[in-house]
């Protein structure tokens, strides 16, 4: 700004009001007393003309009303103008400086009123501690909200205890919306500080997913998955955009669950889009790998932004994010929330994470199988990520595979077998494994597996119907043939077994046959003897074998059936082996 001063004024103009209460002013004029016609020029005025007729108004004694909107460039102008107590008293400095410590500060509203002014006013304003003593006025004023709305949700139980009602509305939060008119590189003090003076992970994450929508929703395809365009967004875009998205990652508490996924997936969609900082995606695929579990499978689909001849989907960042969860450790630091994650046991709530994952990855298999361009190598790598106990039942991966080996007729036999090795033929239902052993698509070798399981459930199956039938060798028998014990069995072991069982059924029958032809014997020469024997001696000796010889003759009509039972028993383990 340039001041235009002539000669004749020179002399008296130290009785002007300006030049008398600015001490900048005085000295310039000063400079130039000797001269005819004097240019005073103000460089790097703070706030420009409009802070200067303010300046002015106040010399003059013009009114105007100190506010939040302009308190800020009074301070600054005052400071550069040398408005000080030094040249006169109740000076514009200190009228500011009054005004913003007991007005400013007490009220967190007009304290980010006076933080969106100082955007223009920097570094002067940083200088001055107008920033830093705004930015801890918020801070201590959102905590001191925090603690009062916490004690508003505290009530007794019905055992008169004093506990917190979650459910009650949280109205300690209202501070929110405001801080997302600030600039990002304020908002991010203002959230740091209030991360040092305790505000709760809640709280901070709100504010971060409400300052983040509305920051780049201005982009809807960022967070619109259904909606994604095959550009390259990045050529297009400002840094500052990518300048919000690493800040807010930067930003995030470490608490779990602190924010939810789906923002988390959203800012991931917006980081690859905007190519930010490798440290940055590789935060938010942690974060998002350590809840998983709560993720959905329009969460998953990431679009791929950059190569013409790619993949439809993001395949790796969804294969990082899968090992992330595989590899968290249950016991690990603060990120993990021990109402989640308790114990290892089958039926702990981290073995239940482990399942709903399966599933998602499942379904998410199937959605990018009919990708002409997805690899095999990357298939695979997808649904071995999770370990061999995770999935319970393969209906889910084998209908994924179902849909790569329709949509890639062309694969070779080999890289067919390696595909369908991933699937445990004993873990597909009934449906599944009746569809399997028609499909095909299957190799040779699977479809035999299929089959021979099939087999076995169908003689479980027979084993439950006709439990009368259920001998002791032959319930052994079903036993090995049943789905816990089998799991264990290689195919060639439990048929080894079978057949092991079947010999030593037929040896047995074979001993019953011996047995009953040495008694079929022992009957007929007894009747020999009686015939040839007409002594009263040996009549009355023989009397005591005819009962043995009725009971004989009893016993051989009662098991003279069992040849033909045990031929009955013999030709159904036949059949059944």
């Amino acid at each position: 700004m340039i001041l235009t001063v002539t000669s004749k004024y020179l002399n008296s103009c130290m009785q002007f009001p300006l030049v008398s209460r600015s001490g900048r002013i005085r000295k310039l004029v000063a400079e130039h007393r000797d001269s005819d016609i004097s240019r005073i020029e103000l460089l790097s005025l703070p706030g420009g003309a409009e802070s200067f007729e303010l300046a002015a108004k106040f010399c003059y004694g013009v009114n105007f009303e100190i506010t939040s909107a302009n308190v800020a460039q009074l301070c600054c102008i005052s400071d550069y103008l040398e408005m000080t107590e030094e040249f006169s008293k109740n000076n514009l400095g200190s009228r500011a400086e009054e005004y913003l410590e007991s007005i400013v500060s007490k009220n967190l509203e007009m304290c980010v009123e006076v933080l969106q002014q100082c955007e223009n006013l920097l570094p002067l304003a940083d200088e001055l501690k107008i920033v830093s003593r705004c930015i801890d006025a918020i801070a201590s004023k959102a905590c001191v909200e925090q603690i009062a709305s916490s004690f508003s949700r505290l009530e007794y139980s019905s055992s008169g205890r004093l506990h917190m009602n979650r459910q009650a509305k949280c109205d300690g939060d209202w501070w929110i919306e405001d801080l997302s008119v600030l600039r990002i590189d304020l908002y991010q003090r203002v959230i740091t500080a209030m991360k040092c003076r305790g505000v709760r992970p809640e709280s901070i994450g709100a504010s971060l997913v409400n300052y983040a929508q509305k920051e780049l929703t201005k982009k809807s395809s960022l967070w619109n998955p259904s909606s994604q365009p095959k550009v390259d967004f990045v050529a297009g875009s400002s840094g500052q955009e990518r300048l919000v998205v690493e800040t807010i990652v930067s930003l995030m508490p470490v608490e779990k669950l602190a924010i939810p996924i789906s923002f988390l997936f959203g800012l991931l969609r917006s980081a690859v889009m905007l190519d930010c900082t490798v440290a940055s995606r590789l935060d938010l695929e942690r974060r998002i790998g350590s809840q998983l579990d709560i993720a959905t499978l329009d969460d998953l689909l990431i679009p791929s932004f950059r190569h013409a001849g790619d993949t439809l989907f993001d395949v790796d960042t969804v294969h990082r994010i899968l090992v992330n969860f595989s590899q968290q450790d249950d016991s690990e630091d603060d990120m993990d929330d021990a109402s989640v994650f308790e114990s290892d046991s089958p039926q702990s709530p981290s073995q239940t994470a482990l399942f709903k994952v399966s599933k998602l990855v499942d379904s998410y298999l199937a959605e990018i199988a009919p990708d002409a361009n997805l690899k095999l190598t990357k298939f695979i790598a997808i649904a071995e990520t999770l370990p061999a106990h995770a999935r319970t039942i393969h209906d889910g991966l084998y209908r994924a595979i179902d849909i790569y080996l329709k949509a890639h007729q062309g694969l070779a036999d080999p890289d067919r077998k390696k595909l369908c090795k991933l699937i445990d033929f004993q873990k597909l239902s009934q449906e599944a494994g009746a569809h399997a052993a028609q499909n095909e698509r299957l190799p040779l070798q699977s479809m035999v597996q299929v089959l021979y399981f099939e087999q076995l459930r169908l003689r479980n199956a027979l084993c439950c119907s006709y439990p009368e039938e259920d001998h002791k060798p032959m319930h052994q028998s079903w036993r090995i043939s049943s789905g816990a014990l089998s799991a264990a069995m290689s195919p060639r072991d439990n048929y080894a077994s079978l057949r092991r069982e079947n010999r030593e059924l037929k040896l047995e029958l074979a001993r019953l046959r011996m047995r009953l032809n040495d008694l079929e014997k022992e009957h007929v020469c007894m009747k020999r003897d009686m015939e040839k024997s007409n002594s009263q001696k040996f009549l009355s000796s023989f009397s005591k074998k005819i009962g043995k010889l009725n009971l004989f003759g009893h016993s051989s009509s009662r098991e003279s059936s069992s040849p033909s039972n045990s031929q009955r028993t013999d030709s159904k383990v036949t059949e059944r082996t």
